[in-house]
């Protein structure tokens, strides 16, 4: 028996690949998720008691959104780098 050929999925079902970069989104958001808390927990909660007191909740929504702005800069940038490489390699092939 041969090997399917073309590697990885690229010969898939459509619905298959699809359902698998909505998996790979979860699974990245989830880790993001985690990281965030991970975070903001060590920086913001001095000692866990049954209430968040007003400087640790002001602390962990000042934490989230620096994350998150954080996130987005750093995803706008590679982006932005990889518009820019793709422009270079196609002004060289010209």
């Amino acid at each position: 028996m041969e090997a399917p050929s073309g590697g990885g999925l690229g010969g898939a079902d459509p619905q298959l690949q699809r359902f698998i970069e909505v998996e790979t989104q979860k699974q990245r958001f989830q880790q993001l998720v985690h990281q965030m808390t991970e975070l903001c927990w060590e920086k913001c909660m001095d000692k866990p008691g049954p209430k968040l007191d007003s400087r640790a909740e002001t602390c962990f929504v000042n934490c989230v959104e620096r994350f998150i702005d954080t996130s987005q800069f750093i995803l706008n940038r590679l982006e932005q780098t990889q518009k820019s490489k793709s422009a270079f390699s196609e002004s060289l092939s010209d």
